[in-house]
């Protein structure tokens, strides 16, 4: 994490201190591209990769300061996960990305606030309402679950011509998963009855590597 965050204020300020750019080297405004992107999150067992896809959109102000959005979906549905990351992880983020071009390359530090939307992050329990001297089952409902999210790290670009260029992208993507109170149960084995009470698990930040690779237009 100190890496990463040295790796982005370096690429950012390198964006400030960079001389005066001729109009006729100033880059196309902006940039579309594609991209396959992992995610290695915190898991029962350890730290769990999934791999998803996603897209960019790109504005920028001049060669070294830039308006930075990326949307990603994961469509692999973690059944096995902890509590907070079931389900399919679909994300966005909106920020900056900063640094210098130089005639093949570019050096790039990217600060993005986001969200982390999992489509079964809730849960909560329910008793069926069930005839008297029947064994009482419970239900888990699951939920979306959306979580704000920060996205920091650096960014190499690679230009092939002027128009096109290859993108990767790698760093720290920060969760912040909500409070969240559902119902627990208890069982009580002499009259075979279920009840059910209020849990709440605390709000809590995680941290999580990603690594994106893509390819990109120019306009």
């Amino acid at each position: 994490m100190r890496k990463t965050l040295i790796l982005a204020s370096t690429a950012i300020a390198l964006a400030f201190t960079s001389g005066r750019v001729s109009a006729q080297s100033e880059p196309a405004k902006v940039e579309l591209g594609v991209h396959f992107t992992s995610i290695t999150k915190p898991d029962f067992d350890g730290r769990k990769t999934e791999v998803g896809f996603g897209g960019r959109f790109t504005f920028n102000f001049n060669r070294n300061l830039a308006v930075d959005t990326e949307s990603n979906f994961f469509p692999h549905k973690c059944r096995a996960c902890n509590n907070e990351n079931v389900g399919n992880l679909a994300q966005g983020f909106f920020g900056v990305k900063a640094g210098k071009r130089f005639r093949k390359f570019g050096l790039f530090g990217k600060a993005r606030p986001g969200v982390a939307s999992f489509s079964r992050g809730k849960f909560d329990i329910a008793i069926l309402p069930l005839p008297p001297g029947i064994f009482p089952v419970f239900v888990i409902n699951r939920s979306r679950a959306t979580n704000f999210a920060f996205d920091v790290g650096g960014v190499v670009e690679l230009y092939h011509s002027r128009r096109i260029f290859t993108r990767f992208d790698g760093g720290d993507t920060i969760i912040r998963y909500n409070q969240h109170t559902f119902n627990g149960f208890s069982f009580d084995p002499v009259t075979g009855a279920l009840t059910t009470f209020p849990v709440t698990r605390p709000a809590d930040t995680r941290h999580n590597f990603q690594f994106s690779a893509g390819i990109g237009i120019r306009f």
